[in-house]
């Protein structure tokens, strides 16, 4: 489930406890944890909602949205018939008008803006801020010397992992030598595609070896020591 910034920075506020979502089953399990932009934020109930009724202008709030109607647009966008034309209700909201003059009801449809993709069924997720991204306290932390033997190793498991062969120490290079360099560049450098790097810097933040700037990458105070006990 991605909480997008504005959204997780809000759970950590304490401005916004709700998100809504379209699916067939729920795809997050109550009590997980997800590391978001704004630090851990935890899954704490999920709720179907079976009626469009059931909102109240309190949910709109707590989940970030401007109003209730902008809410109900959101997770039940309408359809028309092809030779059906639409009129306008008095919330603002798309409605449809058969020849005869008769209102057709709203039709929920699977097309739509990120909450209403997805599926058939509305649910409400409860969310809360549980702390800071652990790799923030992580990456400042200079290793020991046991400390360092165990992030040598979990490195190396990373080299073993590719059937390319070791790739973690290019990677550490050239970060630590081009900090803030757009990831294009860096992958167009080690002759790599863009995703599959990506993923790998995100293996190296996880040991709290990198962090992300907002163009780029550097090495952390980690990273930095993990590399010259390399060298």
């Amino acid at each position: 489930m991605l909480l997008p910034a504005r959204i997780a920075e809000g759970v950590r506020s304490g401005t916004i406890s709700l998100a809504f979502r379209r699916w067939e089953t729920p795809r997050v399990t109550v009590g997980r944890t997800q590391l978001t932009s704004a630090g851990l934020i935890r899954f704490d109930a999920v709720t179907e909602v079976f009626d469009a009724g059931e909102l109240t202008e309190a949910d709109a709030v707590a989940a970030g949205f401007s109003s209730l109607d902008a809410l109900r647009r959101q997770l039940w966008p309408t359809t028309s018939p092809p030779d059906a034309d639409v009129s306008v209700g008095d919330r603002g909201g798309a409605g449809t008008s058969t020849p005869g003059g008769e209102e057709a009801g709203l039709r929920p449809s699977r097309r739509g803006p990120r909450a209403s993709k997805g599926g058939d069924h509305v649910y409400r997720v409860r969310l809360s801020w549980v702390g800071e991204d652990p790799r923030v306290r992580l990456r400042e932390q200079v290793p020991d010397a046991a400390d360092l033997a165990q992030l040598t190793a979990a490195v190396a498991r990373l080299d073993a992992g590719k059937r390319s062969g070791p790739w973690t120490r290019p990677i550490l290079e050239w970060i630590r030598d081009n900090p803030g360099v757009i990831s294009t560049e860096l992958a167009a450098r080690l002759g790599r595609e863009v995703a599959p790097m990506k993923a790998d810097i995100r293996r190296l933040k996880a040991l709290g070896l990198t962090e992300s700037l907002r163009v780029g990458y550097r090495l952390s105070p980690r990273g930095r020591a993990y590399l010259e006990s390399r060298e």
